[in-house]
């Protein structure tokens, strides 16, 4: 028997199609990384109502691969408002018991409740969080109503019902405002908000309907578009992006590419993955021992690679007296046609350097319309053409069943922490759009580095500055840019061994919220839609904390991962054993919350190890990257 959720039910009733495309056709969503995500931000706000800020702010940060200011312009929100939320409840909920996350699993639905308060008597209240100020569009939701009737099923003596509002505030950086005075007015706009609790009663006819309805979705042999008019998934802004699918500019499906079941397997050795780095550091040779691969080259730098190669490059060609220009986009995608069609060994396909052929897609793109920039297109049309030309062809290739390989060189910038103080960040040389959606294409996205010993790395641990992550659950850090040693870590996060001696967090409460992610999705989707607020009064001074180190201290402090791993293990030097272990210190800070003073961190490694750091002061080498 099927489980449905409200979510799902409701999806139905407004819209059988994308109905279809999620619950029937199974295409995969990729995800919006938008620092200002509802779904996202929706999470890390469930997380700290139930646990504290600090666990909803690491929640947060690593549902993105990279830290921008956005994002750290949200997490300051949630700073303020997950207090309030809590000091809410204590204030109003003097006596009650808390169950968070309450999972109720029935033979024919399932749902998570966000939170039950139950009496000394046994009496319970059902609320639900909701980050919006639209308190009007729920009203009428039958969400609460489905939860007290299963909820009782249960043993539940649910008396009173009530969505909790959490103010949500977006205003936009004036174009004469500085950094410092935007974010004060954040703060003052969010502190300056309050959070509303909205009683909702009882009506039994709702569960009636939510039975109907789901009726209706069993004996169902239409899907129409948008009966409700109340459809997010049908406006263009909010369109998902189906990687399995071949949209056009509006968002609507063309036509589904096959799901590629044979690349699943026990332990993936031969995973989709993007791997950056700066120029010389060898990336394309660390591709180059994949097993039977395909470059698909755009730079001419082929001299360090045996791989067979195909040039992504302009063809000229004499046709009598006519020249005919073969754009290097339409060649890409003579290739992938040809992938298609014709019988060969390749395993793997490279695309060398990936940000190249996005240029040459924006080429193909201004020469087919006349443009000179996407802006000639009127409307955003013309960014909407060369964003889906570009996606189109990347999901073609992703659905041939070969290993994908994207190789990136690197970009520094910096960040502004909450304090003031800068931040070294790194990721691909692509733009952040492009660069959410390639990720999302990959199983894992890597750095590669040179540190200060001219020894070459791979960063394989999540790092809030360096862009990256992905589903593999490494055991260690960083090892050698080897292909033999990628392998044995992969292998080893996935077969659980542990090569080192670290004791990670488990993932079950993310899997939790992975879980609740389709109860979540509705309300994601309504919070979106709701306008801008423009809150503009001076906000109060935001305390400081000291900030984490550098990233270009990071980035030459992390090496001969074998020997960190070995020295965990065995009883070596004990001088070698204590600057390791002041190295994993530094590893440790880097991976709390950003948004604190750095000014006296940056001068503490120089006092520790005032003869050994001297070398690794590379700042200046490091911003040069932008180059």
């Amino acid at each position: 028997m099927t489980q449905y959720s409200y979510s799902r039910v409701s999806l139905f009733e407004d819209c059988p199609y994308h109905f279809r495309l999620r619950y029937i056709d199974k295409l995969t969503e990729l995800p919006k990384l938008d620092a200002d995500n509802p779904l996202i931000i929706g999470n890390a706000l469930h997380k700290g109502i139930e646990t504290d800020v600090e666990t909803a702010l690491e929640e947060y940060y690593n549902a993105f691969p990279v830290l921008t200011n956005a994002i750290i312009h949200e997490a300051m929100k949630l700073e303020i408002l997950i207090p309030k939320v809590k000091d809410y409840l204590v204030e109003n909920f003097v006596g009650f018991d808390y169950i968070h996350e309450y999972y109720i699993d029935k033979p024919d639905y399932r749902g998570f409740v966000d939170l039950i308060l139950t009496t000394p008597n046994g009496e319970s209240m059902v609320l639900d969080f909701k980050y919006s100020n639209n308190i009007k569009n729920y009203l009428d939701s039958g969400q609460l109503h489905i939860y007290k009737h299963y909820l009782e099923q249960d043993g539940f003596d649910v008396k009173r019902m009530a969505f909790l509002f959490v103010p949500k505030t977006g205003i936009k950086q004036k174009d004469n405002e500085d950094l410092f005075h935007y974010r004060k007015r954040i703060v003052q706009a969010v502190e300056d908000s309050s959070v509303k609790m909205v009683p909702i009663e009882y009506d039994e006819m709702n569960v009636v309907y939510f039975k109907n309805s789901i009726k209706k979705i069993e004996t169902a042999n239409s899907y129409p578009k948008n009966v409700s008019g109340n459809c997010f998934s049908c406006n263009p802004r909010f369109q998902p992006n189906y990687l399995e699918a071949i949209q056009n500019e509006k968002g609507e499906v063309q036509m589904a590419l096959p799901k590629n079941e044979r690349r699943e397997r026990t332990i993936d050795t031969r995973p989709d993955f993007w791997i950056y780095a700066d120029s010389y550091v060898g990336k394309s040779t660390f591709v180059d021992q994949v097993d039977n691969v395909l470059f698909l080259n755009t730079d001419g730098n082929t001299d360090n690679t045996t791989a067979p190669v195909i040039p992504l490059k302009d063809e000229v060609t004499k046709e009598g007296r006519r020249t005919v220009r073969k754009l290097a986009w339409e060649v890409f995608l003579d290739t992938i046609q040809d992938l298609e069609t014709v019988e060969n060994d390749y395993e793997a396909v490279a695309l060398d350097l990936v940000e190249d052929i996005y240029e040459q897609c924006r080429v193909y793109v201004f020469e087919k319309n006349g443009w000179e920039h996407e802006s000639d297109g009127s409307y955003g049309k013309g960014w909407s053409k060369v964003t889906t030309e570009f996606n189109n062809a990347m999901k073609r290739l992703k659905a041939l069943g070969y290993q994908v390989i994207y190789i990136s060189k690197e970009i520094a910038e910096e960040i502004s922490l909450k304090g003031g103080a800068k931040r070294t960040t790194f990721k691909p040389n692509i733009k952040d759009k492009i660069a959410n959606f390639l990720t999302g294409t990959v199983d894992l996205t890597l750095r590669a580095y040179v540190d200060s010993n001219d020894e070459r790395h791979l960063q394989l641990a999540k790092k809030q500055n360096v862009f990256g992550g992905g589903r593999f659950d490494f055991q260690v850090d960083t090892i050698p840019l080897e292909m033999d040693t990628f392998i044995e870590e992969l292998t080893a996060a996935q077969e659980g061994k542990i090569t080192k001696k670290k004791t990670d967090k488990p993932k079950r409460e993310s899997k939790k919220r992975d879980t609740a992610e389709e109860e979540n999705e509705k309300v994601s989707e309504a919070a979106d839609q709701v306008e801008e607020e423009a809150a503009e009064e001076k906000p109060k001074r935001h305390r400081k904390r000291r900030d984490s180190e550098p990233e270009e201290k990071e980035s030459t402090e992390e090496e001969k991962p074998k020997r960190q791993r070995k020295s965990r293990n065995s009883s070596e030097d004990e001088k070698e054993e204590k600057s390791k272990r002041q190295r994993r210190e530094r590893k440790a800070v880097d991976d709390t919350p950003p948004g604190e003073e750095d000014s006296s961190d940056s001068e503490e490694p120089a006092e520790e190890n005032p003869a050994d750091d001297k070398p690794k002061r590379t700042r200046k080498r490091r911003t040069r990257v932008n180059n």
